[in-house]
C-alpha cells in the first residue's frame, strides 16, 4: 500500500495559488484515474483509493491548511498502517525554477512548512518527495506563494501535472533510484 500526499490549502481562494501545486498534481492524478476525492473528516483529508499495478494506492489532500499537513498524514498512516517508506509527498519549492521537478528520498523541509510539519510528526526526514518548482521573484514570501501563477507559469505546471499517473506508476513499479533518474529534470 502506498500513500500519495499532495500539499496545499483547502478552499477555492487557494485553488490556483503557487502553494497548491501539490493539490494540482494529485487532482490531475485522480482525474487521470477517472476518480473523485471524498472528504474524510476523521482523517482530516480528501482522499481517493485505487489499485495501480496490483498496489493499493491512497491519494490524499490534507484539509488542515498547509502548516498542519502532518496531522492528516500521520492519521492516515496510523489508520491504514502505512510505513513511512511507502509515503510520497508532492509539494511546491521556491528554490526551483517554475515547473522544474526534483525527486528526493529524504532531506530537510527546505523551509516548506507543510513538509516540516510532516517531518516533525512522523519523526523522520526520510520521507520521499516530489518537489515542484514555483520560483521566487518576490521578497514577500507569503503573498508570493498565495498568489496565482501567470499564464506562462500555469503552462509549465500543467506540463508537470500531465505526467502525474506516469510518475506514480513509475514510483510504484520501479526502484526509487530509477524513478528519480527518470523524472528529475536535469539542467
Amino acid at each position: 500500500m502506498k500513500l500519495i500526499v499532495g500539499l496545499g490549502n483547502p478552499g477555492l481562494q487557494y485553488k490556483k495559488t503557487r502553494h497548491n501545486v501539490g493539490f494540482m498534481f494529485v487532482d490531475e492524478l485522480v482525474k487521470q484515474y477517472k476518480g473523485k476525492f471524498t472528504l474524510n473528516r476523521t482523517l482530516k483529508c480528501e482522499m481517493y483509493e485505487t489499485i495501480v499495478s496490483n498496489e493499493k494506492l491512497i491519494i490524499i489532500k490534507p484539509q488542515t491548511f498547509m502548516n498542519l499537513s502532518g496531522e492528516s498524514v500521520k492519521a492516515v498512516c496510523n489508520y491504514y498502517n502505512i510505513s513511512v517508506d511507502d509515503v510520497l509527498v508532492i509539494h511546491d519549492d521556491m528554490d526551483l525554477p517554475t515547473g522544474k521537478v526534483r525527486i528526493r528520498p529524504s532531506g530537510s523541509s527546505g523551509g516548506q512548512k507543510g513538509m516540516k510539519n510532516i517531518i516533525d510528526l512522523l519523526l523522520t526526514k526520510d520521507i520521499k518527495r516530489i518537489r515542484i518548482g514555483i520560483d521566487h521573484s518576490s521578497n514577500d514570501t507569503v503573498d508570493y506563494v498565495l498568489g496565482n501563477f501567470s499564464k506562462e507559469d500555469s503552462i509549465l505546471i500543467s506540463l508537470v501535472t500531465s505526467k502525474a499517473s506516469e510518475m506514480i506508476a513509475s514510483f510504484i513499479t520501479e526502484t526509487f533510484e530509477n524513478f528519480m533518474n527518470r523524472f528529475n529534470h536535469h539542467e
